[in-house]
């Protein structure tokens, strides 16, 4: 008896019920056209600004799944200076980051582009430059060959994982990657968006790499999409949602690898994730507009770069209460001279003194909304 999908006779012939699926994936594509549309009314600079925040959230959120915390600000920095965006003062980043960023942006940014074998290896020596998983020295840019055993898939901690299934032994996967690889380039009369959740089910499923493989799933399903919105301008994060509901997902995972190749339950998860990670977009949006809104309302004030530097930290999300000392560490300044550039703000009318005193003085933005409008004379 089968215990996984790969082991079926009729693998790898996915089947699913179009009625079940018609009204999710309708009402799933209002809301993509929708996003998309009020993204297009935008101008160039706030689209960009977006699809940057959406690549950094995305490239943070898939590596947080498989337990790596990135530096947001490194990320941010690799992007911008990939996509040829001024942002200011850029961090340094390091190979781990610069690795995912060059797969992330060669799956969105090169959507159209060919799905092969090369392409699959290139990234994922990207990911592990080093020829190493942490202290592991792993198969880089190849298959893997099971030297240590077979390639279970698991999550949760070291000593308390969880085994989900098992992967098709080597043997198995030039022949199965061809197959997948040509069905990646080959037109059918399939949603695009409902290739994008069997394109990441059935690469999960093959596990080919010795790891890294769910952030790879994950770019394939970020190409799909990609080709689905026929733009390479991101807007939504799917694995920003996925990070949200991991328990769901790899519950979701196990069960369809036991369940035959009736993958129904499979699709009707994605594309709710999918319609979650575009409502949660919708709300990251509003920051983009407020930040639009922000520097229309201040765009002729002379502002120098230390200001504008703190503001745009402040628009971005600054984690917890911005202070003289934070403004001179983070501007590389003396504290006088931070002074002087908050109270400059503060006369013009972005920032506002919070409430209290003291030494630990602390300053907000004034919201565009609430920004004092400027009485003729």
């Amino acid at each position: 008896m089968s215990r996984y999908i790969h082991e079926l006779a009729e693998w790898p012939h996915f089947q699913w019920d179009s009625a079940t699926l018609a009204g999710p994936l309708a009402a799933l594509r209002h809301r993509q056209g929708r996003l998309i549309g009020r993204m297009e009314n935008l101008g160039f600079s706030l689209r960009a600004e977006a699809t940057l925040q959406t690549l950094t959230t995305e490239t943070i959120k898939s590596s947080e799944i498989e337990g790596e915390m990135l530096d947001r600000d490194s990320v941010r920095s690799s992007i911008a200076r990939r996509l040829g965006m001024d942002i200011g003062a850029l961090a340094p980043a390091d190979r781990n980051v610069e690795g995912v960023v060059e797969m992330i942006l060669d799956a969105t940014q090169n959507y159209n582009a060919p799905l092969t074998t090369a392409r699959l290896f290139g990234w994922h020596a990207a990911l592990f430059p080093t020829g190493y998983s942490g202290m592991r020295k792993i198969a880089v840019g190849r298959w893997r060959d099971d030297s240590r055993g077979p390639m279970q898939v698991v999550s949760g901690p070291i000593g308390q994982e969880r085994v989900h299934f098992e992967a098709p032994p080597p043997a198995r996967l030039d022949r199965e990657m061809s197959a997948f690889l040509q069905w990646c380039e080959t037109e059918d009369a399939t949603d695009p968006v409902l290739r994008a959740g069997l394109a990441h089910l059935w690469f999960v499923t093959l596990h080919p790499f010795d790891d890294g493989n769910g952030r790879i799933a994950r770019a394939i399903a970020d190409m799909a999409l990609a080709r689905s919105d026929k733009s390479s301008q991101r807007f939504y994060s799917m694995s920003a949602q996925i990070r949200i509901e991991r328990n769901t997902y790899y519950d979701r995972l196990e069960k369809t690898q036991a369940n035959g190749l009736h993958i129904t339950p499979w699709l009707e998860w994605f594309l709710g994730c999918l319609d979650r990670a575009m409502e949660q977009s919708e709300k990251a949006l509003g920051s983009v507009l407020r930040k639009a809104r922000f520097w229309e309302i201040h765009a002729h004030k002379p502002f120098n770069e230390r200001q504008r530097l703190m503001l745009n930290k402040l628009l971005d999300g600054f984690e917890g209460k911005l202070t003289s000392s934070k403004w001179a560490q983070l501007a590389k300044c003396s504290q006088d001279t931070a002074l002087r550039d908050i109270l400059d703000l503060i006369q013009q009318g972005a920032l506002a003194k919070d409430p209290g005193g003291g030494r630990s003085t602390s300053y907000s933005l004034v919201e565009p909304d609430s920004t004092p409008k400027m009485s003729r004379p």
